[in-house]
């Protein structure tokens, strides 16, 4: 049997307070091989901690530990800070929520995806350039050499997000984590975003895991959907039988959700004592 490319057990992530440690995730575990696996749940869940645990981006005083977290083998816990930054873009790279907060305003578009080709490899200026360019036009922007001449202020949130996954998918990482990548756009510019991701996912043969509170849009791309509660996964299904799934937690998010055809006078509000306990 295949090793799986990333593996978590027991995963916790806690950060001090006043009354103690607190856990935002608890013990925790899946794996993961060359597929697309979604992880919703309402804010709060524990989704983007876990996400940013695994790139060992949860920092002092907050603290993560873990039976086993191996990607490809490698014990992520034992690595050391420049053992990891090694790792990070080059392997997996992590796609965060809004790209006003997550590009550097005064580097341009071109030398911000360029900067993970300059750390992570020996290739020349002229070839870097061409690598810029052409990820730009596999991400769908038109006229890739003059928005690698741009500032982010100069793009819209559509063409921002879009840089990003550019930046991400450079390397040509193993493994992509996404965050709510498409969280800031309008509907029709989020399908065009999930599609590019899509697409590169496939023809790269890569793992992902797509963070995200809409289990509909998770349910389109991904192959299976770990659905998480305050810190804990309630439930593991195949994307497509999403419909299908059993935890009172679950189908209250699935309830909740409108319909095109809707005729309900009201949407149903989340009973949470109906999974106490489960």
């Amino acid at each position: 049997m295949t090793a799986p490319l990333l593996d978590v057990q027991n995963l916790r992530v806690s950060f001090p307070t006043h009354r103690g440690r607190v856990e935002v995730v608890k013990g925790i575990s899946f794996s993961l091989g060359r597929e697309r696996l979604g992880i919703v749940g309402e804010s709060g869940s524990g989704k983007s901690m876990t996400g940013r645990s695994i790139l060992r981006l949860i920092r002092a005083p907050g603290k993560v530990t873990a039976d086993r977290l191996k990607f490809d083998g490698i014990d992520l816990l034992s690595q050391t800070e420049k053992q990891m930054r090694a790792i990070r873009g080059a392997r997996i790279s992590m796609v965060m929520q809004d790209p006003k907060f997550s590009l550097n305003p005064v580097l341009t578009v071109g030398d911000q995806i360029a900067e993970a080709l300059h750390y992570h490899t020996s290739l020349p200026r002229r070839d870097i350039r061409a690598r810029v360019l052409s990820m730009l036009e596999a991400v769908r922007i038109n006229e890739p050499e003059r928005v690698a001449r741009l500032y982010p202020h100069e793009v819209s949130g559509g063409m921002g997000q879009r840089i990003m996954i550019a930046m991400m998918l450079i390397p040509e990482p193993e493994l992509l984590i996404a965050d709510e990548p498409t969280s800031a756009l309008d509907v029709s510019v989020q399908a065009q975003v999930l599609d590019i991701i899509d697409e590169l996912i496939r023809t790269k043969g890569m793992g992902l895991i797509l963070i995200s509170h809409d289990l509909n849009l998770v349910s389109r791309y991904c192959d299976r959907i770990l659905v998480m509660n305050s810190g804990e996964v309630v439930e593991e299904c195949e994307a497509k039988a999403l419909s299908q799934a059993s935890h009172p937690y679950t189908k209250g998010l699935l309830a909740a959700m409108p319909r095109i055809d809707e005729t309900r006078e009201a949407l149903p509000v989340l009973d949470r004592t109906a999974w106490a306990g489960t």
